[in-house]
């Protein structure tokens, strides 16, 4: 059966609970039926787990600003191998093997972060979610763990507002009778500047930062700056064999082929000149269910079980409102021009870890650029910098502009920033203990 964000969670509803202290459905039907299958196989285990935690683990002095590992307590008193903590799993908190020890006996809570729907998916997200749906296998099948598996999509985002205006412009333009093959030409030699010029400043300005990270010996800079231009290179070349076949459809008078061959240089265009003028949510809506839809056709393809729980951002906007009110009114976050960033300085001062699979040091100061303008989005523009108290504080709500879908909110009309949506989504379905984040 093909997975689906209504059916998925529907199956659930009945053993699910909004409480953190809900109770994990029992799939032990699932476990006999797998023993049905294979009469010989006898199963000895018992339940794991006691649901307690050890004291903290140290930590290296020069690590610390790393959140402690609390390991969980296993019930020594079995016979279980895998109650006796036996089953190891790499744990990116400690960077090593650790006992796992479910919280709630042979019951695992185990929360997947999904795709961002913007585009069709590549080999990546079939390793990805190959690979957990092996290890997902292993512990439901052999171990007969009663696992609970949710995973997120992400279905608002920067990437599919700017993907979903461009192919909303592009529709457009297509459409547009007024604009025959000679303005057609003009147009398309016009965005064909316009993506060079900007391809050759951002060239540079790449160029400029790794030259300064190799005089200031930084190897952590330099290396993501020469990732960055080795990825910055190839989109070179591919602009230059679109602009081989502009020139080359500039000079025939198929107006049709012109649209295909221009059509990565123009969408950029007309979104410059014209994405603010987009304001239907359906299109970002389309646009999104297009793409969850093909990313679950692939999972299907390839074989992958679907999730017990299949749940959207946009489903829960309000949630997220109500959290991000309450990180607000604990004073570990604060707004600005309508968007609303966590405080790294405050969330330090009250003890928290930032960031606890990488930590980043006081104020995030270990935080690159680069890293920064990855999590902020494409649209966040030069001016979020000035918004802020710490140029490492992050969007936990982002004020819409024009051409950019919002919703009603305090803090004014805007949309969930990408670092809050799998706390929330994860918290209401699983609790506020997951035994695996993946």
């Amino acid at each position: 059966s093909s997975w689906s964000p209504k059916q998925s969670k529907n199956k659930a509803s009945k053993n699910q609970s909004n409480s953190p202290n809900a109770n994990v459905p029992d799939t032990s039907q699932a476990n006999q039926a797998t023993r049905q299958r294979n009469p010989t196989q006898r199963n000895t285990m018992s339940l794991s787990g006691t649901g307690t935690f050890c004291p903290p683990c140290s930590t290296p002095s020069d690590t610390s600003h790393r959140h402690p590992w609390l390991p969980p307590q296993a019930n020594t008193s079995a016979s279980d191998p895998i109650a006796l903590g036996q089953l190891l799993l790499r744990n990116s908190l400690t960077n090593k093997k650790e006992p796992f020890v479910p919280m709630k006996h042979r019951h695992v809570r185990w929360y997947t972060c999904g795709p961002t729907v913007y585009d069709s998916s590549h080999v990546g997200h079939a390793r990805t979610y190959l690979s957990f749906d092996i290890m997902r296998r292993i512990m439901t099948d052999y171990f007969h763990y009663n696992v609970l598996y949710q995973i997120n999509t992400t279905d608002i985002d920067d990437k599919i507002i700017l993907r979903a205006r461009q192919n909303e412009l592009l529709r457009q333009l297509e459409e547009d009778g007024s604009v025959d093959f000679e303005k057609l030409v003009g147009l398309a030699k016009e965005a064909l500047e316009e993506a060079k010029a900007k391809s050759e400043e951002k060239k540079q300005k790449i160029e400029k930062e790794l030259e300064e990270a190799i005089n200031n010996k930084d190897s952590r800079a330099r290396t993501e700056q020469e990732g960055l231009l080795e990825q910055h290179l190839v989109k070179r070349k591919n602009l230059e064999k679109d602009e081989v076949q502009i020139i080359e459809a500039c000079s025939g008078n198929d107006r049709v082929i012109l649209l295909k061959a221009a059509k990565s240089v123009l969408a950029e265009k007309l979104d410059r000149e014209k994405g603010h003028l987009i304001t239907d949510h359906s299109v970002f809506n389309q646009h999104a269910r297009k793409y969850e839809r093909e990313f679950m056709e692939d999972m299907t393809a390839l074989g992958i079980r679907e999730p017990d729980i299949l749940t959207r951002v946009t489903e829960y906007v309000p949630q997220i409102i109500a959290f991000v009110q309450k990180i607000v009114d604990k004073g570990l976050a604060y707004e600005s021009n309508g968007s609303v960033y966590l405080s790294l300085d405050a969330f330090q001062s009250k003890g928290h870890n930032y960031r606890k699979l990488s930590p980043a040091g006081p104020g995030g100061a270990a935080t690159t650029a680069a890293e920064m303008a990855e999590g902020e989005g494409a649209l966040a523009g030069s001016s979020s910098g000035s918004e802020k108290r710490n140029p490492n504080d992050f969007a936990l709500w982002k004020a819409s502009k024009a051409g950019e879908p919002a919703w009603d909110s305090p803090f004014g009309p805007g949309r969930p920033g990408w670092h809050i949506e799998c706390s929330v989504v994860a918290g209401d379905i699983l609790g506020e203990n997951l035994d695996i984040r993946a």
